[in-house]
């Protein structure tokens, strides 16, 4: 990650409990749309856990957050291993993938532009302030993984970005 963060690049609050945050990713919308349905592909990146194609059936995403950052270790309370139970919503191959998260959902759209993909994330449910701070966070952590894995470079250190991320988070989230 460069030092300094591209504006584009920050999660938005579209809603008072809603974020939306937009990546562009190299390539084809089908080879992004492996890195969010493939557990193997997805666990470089964000969570692992295999996902059914079908609407109402529930899955279990699971975070190794010490793989995300091997380098460098996790802050006390993120470290280790947990899971959350999710249940499918959409799952419309190489568009639209929604599942439950808590008391929200998660929605990944895929746009094919030319040789890039724009990848919008929505997040709604979110309801306290310190989880929108935290939940903006993580996703644009995570999300500088996916651009990383799906391009190529160089990865940096995941709780390195989280950590100078969240100082931005807190000044940015009302």
């Amino acid at each position: 990650m460069t030092s300094q963060p591209d504006e584009d690049d920050f999660a938005i609050l579209t809603e008072p409990t809603t974020l939306v945050i937009k990546r562009w990713l190299p390539g084809k919308r089908e080879r992004v749309w492996d890195y969010l349905a493939d557990s193997d592909l997805r666990r470089k990146w964000l969570a692992s856990g295999d996902m059914p194609a079908t609407p109402g059936d529930t899955f279990t995403l699971t975070w190794r957050n010490s793989e995300l950052s091997p380098d460098a270790p996790a802050p006390d309370g993120k470290g280790g291993e947990h899971s959350m139970e999710s249940e499918i919503v959409t799952f419309d191959p190489p568009k639209t993938l929604e599942f439950i998260w808590g008391n929200g959902t998660v929605t990944f759209d895929l746009e094919q532009k030319g040789e890039k993909t724009l990848l919008t994330l929505t997040h709604t449910g979110i309801e306290t302030r310190s989880n929108r701070v935290g939940i903006s966070t993580g996703w644009h952590a995570h999300l500088n993984l996916l651009v990383a894995e799906i391009g190529g470079t160089e990865r940096g250190s995941f709780w390195a970005s989280y950590d100078a991320l969240k100082t931005i988070y807190e000044a940015r989230v009302p």
